[in-house]
């Protein structure tokens, strides 16, 4: 049986290699903690339908490969993406200093009105910080970004992370912010009965009179 739903939105997990957006993608999708997870070779795919807002909404989600070998193939991933995940890890430093990069690549490469939520993941990790909350919030805010520590391991926020992010999208749609049949946009209608609520009331009534009912 197809599955049905009202939009799908494209949406990307970036961040630098050992951050856990793999197993983030893992938890979101089947509700576990993946063990014996490797380095992602290229770009690994997964979806899910989810309820937002009242609307069923498919999420298509590209899991990127964070290590620099893989750059050239993972940027060609980032056309027509609505929504991202930006990633690192609040036990390493160094995966925040780069995330700077990685927001460039994702605001020039795929659209600059994509949808970003800042994750600071393996938050079960608390004693071994290296990175704020405060300092983390602040570079969100800076940079407009929604902002949710995660932990891939309990499950803690990452659903709320990818609801997030998609309730944004959606809320963009209804106020115009973004528009559907654009090229790119990284939301596909999954019905075409909603392409007709959001004709104008004049072409509607239009179609009304031609009909013969």
């Amino acid at each position: 049986m197809s599955e049905t739903y009202d939009f799908l939105f494209k949406f990307l997990v970036i961040g630098s290699a050992g951050t856990g957006k793999s197993c983030l993608l893992h938890q979101f999708i089947e509700n576990k903690f993946k063990q014996d997870s490797n380095h992602t070779i290229g770009v690994e795919f997964g979806s899910k339908v989810v309820n937002v807002g009242g609307k069923t909404v498919k999420l298509q989600i590209w899991d990127t490969a964070g290590q620099e070998r893989f750059r050239s193939v993972t940027r060609s991933y980032y056309r027509g993406a609505a929504g991202a995940l930006l990633v690192y890890d609040i036990t390493s430093r160094e995966t925040y200093n780069a995330l700077t990069n990685w927001l460039t690549d994702a605001r020039t490469l795929a659209s600059p009105n994509i949808v970003i939520i800042l994750c600071g993941n393996k938050k079960d990790l608390d004693a071994d910080r290296e990175v704020t909350f405060l300092e983390a919030s602040r570079f969100a805010q800076e940079n407009e970004l929604m902002f949710l520590e995660t932990s891939a391991l309990t499950g803690e926020n990452v659903e709320e992370a990818f609801l997030k992010c998609a309730r944004t999208i959606l809320n963009k749609i209804e106020s115009g912010e973004l528009d559907p049949e654009r090229m790119g946009s990284g939301i596909q209608y999954g019905d075409a009965s909603l392409r007709q609520l959001r004709q104008p009331r004049g072409a509607q009534a239009q179609s009304r009179q031609q009909c013969s009912c």
